[in-house]
């Protein structure tokens, strides 16, 4: 269930004592007392919402709250929908790292980027492959290339411990 505006007054919780009153047709009908507009949205059998409450005095509308509560939902729920939240991929490399694994490594990455994610790249090196960090950042590097106008490196390699990080993100 999608949430509105946490703390909508309506009816008898509305607070101040005078308020501005908008009819259910969209008319403004002035300044009222509250307990007099409470009897003119009873009478019309809806609910008095407090639409502005920061104005001074609170603007108040003459409703039916429950549709109303469902329309702001159903608002919520249409931009939701059509709201795109990116992620943070990770794809883990080796140093010795066979061609096709690369090639797998590489159409993944690809892949990522065409759903518009962002993908964290890291060259992992274990024990004796420290002594030949060249060969990592000859992959990185490759990687790099390859990946050309499909992607853009927003941060760019960087040697941290036994690990190389690069972050690469969609093209614009």
């Amino acid at each position: 269930m999608v949430s509105i505006k946490k703390f909508i007054r309506i009816n008898e919780r509305i607070r101040a004592k005078e308020v501005r009153l908008i009819d259910h047709e969209g008319k403004q009908l002035g300044v009222f007392p509250v307990f007099k507009a409470n009897e003119l949205a009873k009478t019309n059998e809806l609910d008095l919402v407090e639409v502005a409450p920061e104005a001074k005095p609170p603007v108040c509308k003459i409703m039916d709250f429950s549709k109303y509560k469902y329309e702001e939902e159903k608002k919520e729920r249409h931009a939701k929908k059509h709201q795109h939240q990116t992620q943070l991929k990770e794809i883990r490399l080796r140093p010795h790292i066979e061609e096709h694994d690369y090639q797998v490594k590489l159409k993944q990455l690809d892949n990522f980027l065409k759903l518009k994610h962002k993908i964290k790249v890291s060259m992992r090196f274990r024990g004796r492959e420290m002594a030949h960090v060249e060969l990592g950042k000859d992959i990185i590097d490759r990687m790099i290339k390859d990946i050309g106008d499909k992607g853009l490196i927003e941060k760019p390699p960087s040697f941290e411990g036994r690990i190389i990080n690069m972050v690469v993100g969609p093209s614009k």
